[in-house]
């Protein structure tokens, strides 16, 4: 089997890579069998020497190639005919914006396996970047809670080599006493804790945060059953999971007294919203920056109409007339952060951890036998035809 590493090509400035050097010459040494090739890039974290280095053979063309591996969606005109591509695919769940590109993998005859869809027995992801979108959509925050309280400026996360230096950076700051609130309890809170615990932000319970004052930062947690409410009975986690139209949302009393919103949650969009657009003009909403790092565009926060970008992460939006405005424009708006690839921000940490989990859990079965079925979950064309789990999708493809 010829693998190639593909260089990113649909996303502007994305150099993250789905595998490293490192991880490069561990298949080389473990998996006889698999020769892999790397795609020269001018953009790619990992250089081209890097990858010389480690006796990884450096092409322009790796059409031959009988396994293409990158991380985000390739350019439509680098998708090889007959060849199986791995990749964050996103039209699974119908994205409007790929179904055009979903078709050109099937009239090209591709077999298409998405990383989103790698999962275990139990149903649980093996590889995902949620941690790294947790740790860099959390530095924007402070970025935005430095610029907004402090009108501080601080190096973007782009700016930063690695983990290590996002914290030298935000150490360098005295936080003002301001009221977080994360909503989470995944991978991706998980990354937000990382920058929130190393700055020794202290975590309060939630009746603490609703009704006491603080002459410090703080931040709260919470959970589904935190935030939501069971219409009718007791709350129950996997009845909310199954049936989130019974829910209402308890959410708005902490907009009252939170200064900073840092969603980390995974939405259901049958699920109820925080807070709606009528709460944002209220008077006592208290929330001025919102780092949404789930970034659901029309989901459960009215302030969240659009993505933003890397180069400008920032915008803001004027409560009363729910228009944007330039970032950081008045105190009277909420200042969002909506960017939807955040860990391509830090591609030296999120590949490295990215290659090493597909090299513990998945190249076992994507290079030899696939007992466990976890090639087969994730594979949503053969051969230019909808595999049957993702049957589904047969009227966007055909639409």
């Amino acid at each position: 089997m010829k693998v190639g590493i593909l260089r990113e090509t649909r996303r502007w400035r994305d150099r993250r890579v789905a595998i490293t050097p490192e991880t490069a010459v561990l298949i080389r040494k473990n998996y006889p069998n698999v020769e892999v090739f790397v795609q020269s890039s001018q953009t790619r974290a990992y250089t081209d020497e890097e990858y010389r280095k480690a006796g990884i053979p450096v092409v322009g063309d790796v059409s031959d190639c009988d396994l293409l591996i990158g991380v985000k969606e390739v350019a439509e005109d680098a998708l090889v005919a007959g060849k199986t591509h791995v990749m964050f695919a996103h039209v699974a769940k119908k994205q409007s914006h790929n179904q055009d590109f979903l078709k050109v993998m099937a009239e090209k005859k591709i077999t298409l396996i998405d990383y989103e869809y790698f999962t275990g027995k139990k149903g649980n992801r093996l590889v995902a970047f949620g941690f790294w979108a947790g740790v860099v959509g959390t530095y924007y925050a402070f970025r935005g809670i430095a610029k907004r309280f402090l009108q501080l400026e601080i190096p973007g996360p782009e700016q930063c080599y690695d983990l290590n230096e996002l914290h030298h950076q935000l150490k360098k700051v005295e936080w003002p006493a301001i009221k977080i609130v994360i909503t989470g309890g995944g991978r991706v809170s998980s990354g937000a804790l990382e920058i929130i615990n190393q700055l020794g932000i202290r975590e309060v319970l939630p009746h603490d945060f609703l009704h006491r004052e603080f002459d410090h930062p703080v931040f709260v947690r919470l959970d589904p059953q935190d935030y939501v409410k069971r219409t009718k009975g007791e709350f129950n986690l996997n009845h909310f999971f199954q049936y989130p139209k019974e829910y209402k949302s308890a959410f708005l009393r902490y907009t009252k007294v939170a200064d900073v919103f840092i969603p980390c949650h995974f939405w259901n969009q049958d699920s109820p919203v925080f807070f709606t657009e009528k709460n944002l003009k209220s008077s006592l909403f208290g929330i001025s920056l919102i780092a949404d790092i789930s970034c659901d565009v029309a989901g459960p926060i009215p302030s969240t109409i659009r993505t933003s970008s890397i180069e400008e992460p920032f915008y803001d939006i004027d409560p009363t007339t729910l228009t944007e405005k330039s970032a950081f424009s008045s105190p009277s708006n909420v200042t969002v952060m909506a960017v939807d690839n955040l860990p391509a921000a830090l591609p030296i940490d999120a590949s490295r951890t990215f290659a090493r989990d597909l090299y513990e859990f998945v190249f076992p079965s994507l290079f030899g036998d696939d007992h466990d079925g976890i090639i087969e979950r994730a594979t949503i064309l053969k051969d230019g035809q909808l595999t049957p789990q993702f049957s589904y999708l047969s009227d966007f493809l055909e639409d």
